[in-house]
């Protein structure tokens, strides 16, 4: 066998339980948040932010409605002590948040800990120590027993510490550290030994925190272990239940989600799942993932681009463009059928705003964190005429007929195909008047006077160069009709309109209008043409003269003897 060699491992084994209920739970409401990134996070990155990027962050984390967030391991470094010492100093922190610190269960580290904390309104203590056989083994030299006594130690000092400084509400946590791969009776006589120095059923606020360390399971386990856990720790009502999950095998959004049915009442995690290795719980889409069900997530995500724009300018990590929910590319549709879809999913909802949203292939509505529609479709070669019309109508105000998208779309795909890559609003709308719009000068209609004469009307359409025009006269069932008759009598031209849609574009009495037609004459050869004028009846004229002339222009031969004869 290679490097490679799947036989060195083994499957993470189950949690035997016949009373598993977490499955028919349902989420009803959001747990509690508590934002790792300025310590977890900002551990794992190259290079660690400066206090000014810390403060940015913190100020964000504040605005979208975090009331815990972890603000370092003041004991560890000195930039890390500094920026608490700040926040404190400088008066930071609202009434409403909690700030939240992380030591090691060692005495000198938890006495440093609470000189950075000095004067500080309410603050969570998170100490913690690696409970795992691996890390008892291989790390401490310790069997069971060895291990728990620096937990209670660790347990011990905090609550020695706490009691130096009483003008302070403080919250104990404790996380038996890899609590994913710690024997599930063996976390809980910790858990319970830690809880026997705090008292939690005496009053003091304590938090047990249990990290996925390094995911070694799937989800599904991990709940097992947390409702274990829930059902066999005495005092549970008298402890707050949190899950820290990371990232290692790609499921760690799964694991606290599900880990919230099983027990959980709080999630610690990062803002896009920042943190070492593959990351922490994306506390984002974990949050996203109960809004698009209805249930409010208590943070404000609608500054999606700015979070996503903050957090890179601070910590130098760029968001993946196909990052749930906030990824720059994750309401946009390439696919034609995608996009055709969208756009009527949109058109359906006019009028309808408040009704529950419902479009097809976008689960929640962009705006909600603020993306522009401009972004939900964008044309390449994979696009079709759905997408091409939506875009014109989006952001020109143009609604095509159905015969014409699918026209205008393979125009449009060949433009893509031969630049090998997207295509821009303002080149499909260049290419939609390079290839409809423009007419020619011997084409172009000067003015023209209708009468009604019994049931047809008689038409006086004047076309061509100001100075040297030329005079149209003919009769029709309509003013089209008049004007196809009118180029038959003048120069033989005889034409058949296949296609004809107009309308007008806004309200009112002086809207402009559109028309679009599709044209073929005697020779075989057909074009389309689309016109603007000030009434319906101006844009359908204009369009028939584009069109009889791009037709003309198709044929040479023809088109020497006919334009001959205009001039």
């Amino acid at each position: 066998m290679g490097t490679f060699n799947h036989r060195r491992y083994r499957a993470f084994a189950p949690v035997h339980k016949s009373d598993r209920r977490w499955p028919n739970r349902r989420m009803h409401h959001a747990p509690v948040w508590t934002s790792v990134d300025l310590r977890d996070g900002n551990q794992a990155l190259v290079s660690p932010m400066r206090v000014e990027q810390k403060l940015r962050i913190f100020d964000l984390l504040v605005r979208m409605g975090f009331r815990e967030i972890e603000v370092g391991f003041p004991a560890a470094s000195q930039p890390d002590f500094d920026f608490v010492r700040r926040i404190i100093e400088e008066d930071r922190i609202p009434e409403q948040v909690t700030i939240q610190v992380l030591t090691q269960a060692r005495e000198a580290l938890i006495d440093r800990t609470y000189e950075a904390l000095k004067g500080v309104r309410r603050a969570i203590v998170h100490v913690y120590n690696s409970t795992n056989p691996a890390q008892r083994e291989q790390v401490f030299g310790l069997d069971r027993e060895g291990v728990k006594a620096i937990a209670v130690r660790g347990a011990e000092w905090v609550k020695a510490g706490a009691a130096r400084y009483p003008e302070t509400e403080w919250v104990f946590q404790y996380s038996p550290e890899s609590f994913s791969t710690t024997e599930l009776d063996y976390a809980v006589d910790v858990c319970e030994a830690v809880n026997g120095v705090w008292r939690p059923d005496q009053g003091q606020a304590v938090i047990l925190n249990l990290p996925a360390t390094v995911e070694s399971s799937m989800p599904n386990v991990f709940a097992d272990q947390i409702e274990w856990f829930c059902d066999h720790l005495r005092g549970r009502e008298h402890v707050k239940i949190s899950v820290h999950n990371h990232n290692d095998r790609g499921c760690a959004v799964a694991a606290a989600e599900l880990a919230v049915l099983a027990g959980a009442d709080r999630v610690e995690g990062t803002l896009f799942g920042n943190g070492e290795r593959t990351g922490n719980m994306d506390i984002l889409t974990m949050a996203m993932n109960l809004y698009s069900q209805g249930i409010d997530p208590q943070l404000d995500m609608s500054m999606g681009t700015e979070i996503a724009e903050i957090y890179t300018a601070c910590t130098g990590m760029v968001v993946p463009p196909r990052h749930p929910w906030f990824g720059e590319l994750v309401y946009t549709a390439f696919s034609g059928s995608h996009q055709d879809a969208i756009r009527k999913g949109m058109q359906h909802r006019r009028g309808r705003e408040d009704a529950v949203w419902e479009v097809p292939y976008l689960p929640v509505d962009p705006a909600d964190l603020g993306r522009k529609y401009e972004e939900v479709v964008r044309i390449n070669s994979q696009s079709g005429k759905g997408g091409v019309a939506h875009v014109l109508e989006r952001d020109h105000g143009i609604s095509l007929p159905r015969w014409l998208a699918q026209d205008f779309s393979a125009v449009v795909q060949a433009a893509s195909e031969q630049e090998m890559g997207e295509v821009s609003s303002a080149q499909i709308f260049a290419l939609f008047e390079g290839h409809y719009c423009q007419s020619a000068e011997d084409w172009h209609l000067r003015r023209y006077r209708l009468s009604r004469e019994g049931e047809q009307v008689a038409a006086t359409v004047v076309v061509g160069p100001e100075a040297q025009p030329h005079i149209l006269q003919g009769r029709g069932s309509g003013a089209v009709g008049a004007l196809v008759d009118a180029l038959i009598q003048r120069w033989g031209v005889r034409a058949e309109v296949e296609q004809f849609d107009q309308h007008a574009l806004g309200s009112g009495t002086r809207a402009r209008a559109m028309a679009c037609v599709r044209i073929s004459v005697d020779h075989g050869h057909a074009a389309s043409a689309v016109a603007f004028g000030e009434d319906t009846t101006e844009a359908a004229l204009q369009a028939v003269l584009s069109a009889i002339g791009r037709s003309v222009a198709k044929d040479n031969t023809w088109s020497t003897s006919v334009e001959r004869q205009v001039r």
